[in-house]
C-alpha cells in the first residue's frame, strides 16, 4: 500500500525474514523541518520562534495548535495573519496579542519530532487550579471502545509506514477530527489547531491519541478544558497525577475490548 509521494517517500529496501533476503519497495514517512515566525502588529517583526520536526502536511494548522498549546494565542482572533512559505520550510503568523510575545522569543529552540517541549514550575502548579465545567459529560464504554476501533482503521499512513502517530476529537457520538504526524505531540496539536480553526469547543469533548500519555500531553488536553483523554497506549505517573487535580477522565490501553480507567471514571457509563 502506498501514501501520496508528499507524505511518504518510496525506497528500496533488503528485506530479510523467513523467506530469505529479498529486495523489495517500501514506504518511508517524510519528516520536515518547519520554522514557525513570529511578529505583532506594532514591535516585533518576523522574528524565529522554534523549529519544529514533523510531518510535511497540515502545516498551517499545526502552526497554530503548536501557538495555542505554548500560550501565544487563545483563539482566531488573535492571529492577525497567517502565511506559509512557497517551500513549506516556514509559517509566518502576525499576532494580535503581544503581551508575552518578547517574553516568549527569549526562549529559541528546536522541537524534535519525538520529544514535546519541557514545563516550567508555573505550568506545573496551575494544572492544580484548572476547573472543568463538564461534570455532566458520560461516554458510554461501547462509545469509547467503537472510537478506538474506528481511528485504528482511519490511520492509512500507519498502515503503509508504521512511522506516525495519529490523534482525534470525538463527541458523544463521532470522531470529528482525525490528524496524523511523525510525533504525537504534533499530532495531537493539528486536532488542537483544526478545532481552533473550525471554531469548536473543547469542553465536550473526547480526545483520543496513539501514544504515550505524558503530562505535557495532558497538559494540552487541560489548558483546552477537554474532559476526557484516551490513549491506546500508557499513561505516565505525574500525568495520571495532572487528571486527578484537572478534573479529566484518563483512559489507556483502549484497545479490542478493553480499556484502563485511571482517574475520575464516574463520565464513563
Amino acid at each position: 500500500m502506498y501514501v501520496p509521494i508528499e507524505k511518504a517517500q518510496h525506497v528500496t529496501i533488503v528485506r530479510v525474514d523467513n523467506n530469505g533476503r529479498n529486495r523489495e519497495e517500501d514506504s518511508v514517512i517524510k519528516e520536515h523541518a518547519l520554522s514557525i515566525t513570529l511578529s505583532d502588529e506594532k514591535f516585533v517583526r518576523n522574528r524565529h520562534y522554534v523549529t519544529v520536526f514533523c510531518s510535511p502536511f497540515d502545516l498551517d494548522i499545526l502552526g497554530l495548535g503548536f501557538l495555542l498549546s505554548d500560550d501565544i494565542i487563545n483563539t482566531m482572533d488573535d492571529v492577525g495573519s497567517l502565511s506559509l512559505s512557497d517551500d513549506n520550510s516556514e509559517i509566518r503568523v502576525c499576532v494580535k496579542n503581544s503581551a508575552m510575545l518578547a517574553e516568549k522569543l527569549i526562549a529559541k529552540r528546536d522541537v524534535t519530532s519525538g520529544c514535546g517541549r519541557s514545563l516550567n514550575s508555573h505550568e506545573n502548579l496551575d494544572i492544580k487550579k484548572l476547573q472543568l465545567t463538564s461534570r455532566n459529560l458520560r461516554f458510554s464504554s461501547e462509545t469509547i471502545i467503537r472510537f478506538s476501533s474506528e481511528f485504528q482503521a482511519m490511520s492509512e499512513l500507519y498502515k503503509s509506514t508504521g512511522g506516525v502517530h495519529a490523534a482525534a476529537l470525538c463527541d458523544t457520538n463521532k470522531i470529528m477530527i482525525f490528524k496524523e504526524d511523525i510525533g504525537r505531540h504534533n499530532a495531537v496539536d493539528k486536532v488542537m489547531g483544526e478545532c481552533l480553526k473550525k471554531g469548536f469547543d473543547f469542553n465536550d469533548k473526547l480526545l483520543l491519541t496513539s501514544g504515550r500519555i505524558s503530562s505535557d500531553m495532558l497538559l494540552k488536553a487541560a489548558k483546552r478544558g477537554i474532559p476526557v483523554v484516551v490513549s491506546r497506549s500508557a499513561p505516565t505517573s505525574m500525568a495520571l497525577q495532572f487528571a486527578e487535580n484537572a478534573g479529566i477522565t484518563l483512559i489507556g490501553f483502549a484497545r479490542g475490548r478493553r480499556m484502563n480507567i485511571y482517574s475520575h471514571d464516574y463520565r464513563v457509563e
